[in-house]
């Protein structure tokens, strides 16, 4: 899973790399293609099914107040769009899932993540925000703690900036399947839920809102929009529970 990890990785950040004004979320998703062929390994999410209902893109590329799951399409982004990425891969039978949001711009984009690009000012807020709350959630999947010790930890720090946590969608555990338990919420109490223990493999993925934290989902059955057309950011990664700290695979 580390190796299926860090080639998640790499082909995330080109992704990162590719967006800038003038690009389509479909050209992203192209490359997303191209590079899971390069490394060899299967996208995770392209067929993946719901209700009786297939995923037909390599990556989820999610547009400013849709939050997760959006299907790449053939519209530019603009300059100050947040984009979401959301991507898994299949390397020799075991799974890994990320995301990161960022802020398009015709430099790098990747500054969005640290502060240092333009962009609206809620934006970078609302993105770094997301980003320490995944870590800090991260800090706390060690053996002996529980699944709500890491939802109150990205509940308590996202609500002290005044942001949303999304209640609809949580994170999960990951191994041979892409989506395993346990149910990872980025809400709760300490203490509360299944315990955590050695040998896991969990996906912390905290899904913010600028504004209120309901969503609504499209007509295309995928893609979740803040109700309040709010921005949104995703940040996530996969990551093992070992005696010595939780070990970041992605």
């Amino acid at each position: 899973m580390a190796e299926s990890g860090r080639i998640l990785h790499e082909i995330i950040t080109q992704m990162v790399a590719m967006a800038k004004p003038g690009v389509t979320t479909q050209e992203i998703d192209d490359l997303a293609r191209r590079l899971c062929k390069e490394h060899k390994v299967k996208p995770g999410f392209f067929g993946y099914g719901v209700m009786g209902k297939k995923y037909p893109a390599v990556a989820c590329l999610s547009v400013n107040d849709a939050i997760v799951h959006a299907i790449p399409t053939d519209l530019q982004l603009v300059d100050g769009d947040v984009l979401g990425i959301d991507m898994g891969v299949l390397y020799k039978g075991w799974n890994s899932d990320s995301a990161v949001t960022v802020i398009v711009s015709p430099s790098d984009p990747l500054l969005s993540i640290r502060g240092g690009a333009k962009g609206e000012l809620v934006a970078q807020k609302l993105i770094s925000v997301t980003r320490d709350s995944m870590y800090l959630g991260i800090k706390q999947a060690i053996p002996g703690n529980h699944v709500g010790d890491i939802g109150n930890a990205v509940q308590t720090y996202v609500e002290s900036h005044g942001f949303g946590v999304v209640r609809d969608l949580v994170g999960h555990g990951i191994g041979r399947e892409l989506h395993e338990e346990p149910r990872i919420p980025n809400f709760g109490k300490p203490g509360e839920g299944p315990e955590l223990r050695e040998g896991m493999v969990i996906c912390i993925e905290p899904m913010v809102t600028a504004g209120d934290w309901r969503l609504v989902l499209d007509e295309d059955g995928w893609t979740y929009r803040t109700k309040d057309g709010s921005l949104g950011a995703h940040f996530e990664h996969t990551l093992a529970i070992t005696k010595d700290g939780p070990r970041v695979l992605t």
